[in-house]
């Protein structure tokens, strides 16, 4: 086979085999010419920076095309990229943190997902855990007589914060205090 500028000239007496080969050859090249080309574009910037825009407009190519390249190599170094997903995969994933993009290209990787289905399932995750935080966070309601808000006032007011930061920092340190009592207590009976 011979490649151009402008084409592919394939042999006439190809087997299905050398052809099946060539486009699974093709779209690795498609795939990995994203990474190549997100990767040059950081090198670019990184040691170019005042010849930079030159380089992009020789490339070519649309310049939000290689800006979103450009970013999703930045935030998946090159160890951190997964051979068996697309350029795309990752690119959904970028804006996510680190820890919870690991998460998705495992899931997508053990799956086997197309980008669509990672999509789909992000989507569904989002959904479940907007819905999980609106059932979480009730309000609930204490009677606390007025003397006592007062003074928990003008607490929350010397430290700085609104009452409703005061009191849930209070009461999460009080917590935290006494369950840690509790953890050396049953640590030294044990």
């Amino acid at each position: 086979m011979l490649t151009t500028k402008v084409g592919l000239e394939i042999p006439s007496g190809l087997t299905f085999e050398d052809w099946e080969r060539a486009g699974r050859q093709l779209s690795g090249l498609v795939n990995s010419s994203s990474w190549w080309l997100g990767d040059w574009l950081v090198y670019g910037k990184d040691h170019y920076s005042d010849r930079y825009e030159r380089g992009i407009r020789a490339a070519g190519l649309q310049y939000q095309t290689l800006r979103n390249y450009a970013w999703v190599s930045r935030r998946f170094e090159m160890h951190r990229r997964r051979a068996a997903l697309s350029f795309q995969h990752h690119a959904e994933l970028a804006s996510l943190p680190v820890e919870e993009q690991e998460r998705w290209l495992d899931q997508a990787e053990q799956q086997g997902w197309t980008t669509k289905q990672l999509r789909r399932a992000i989507r569904l995750a989002r959904a479940d855990d907007v819905r999980e935080a609106a059932r979480s966070e009730t309000t609930r309601r204490l009677a606390v007589p007025g003397s006592r808000l007062q003074w928990w006032h003008k607490a929350a007011e010397h430290s700085g914060v609104e009452l409703e930061q005061w009191v849930l920092a209070t009461l999460d340190n009080a917590a935290e205090q006494i369950l840690e009592e509790l953890k050396e207590r049953a640590g030294i009976s044990a």
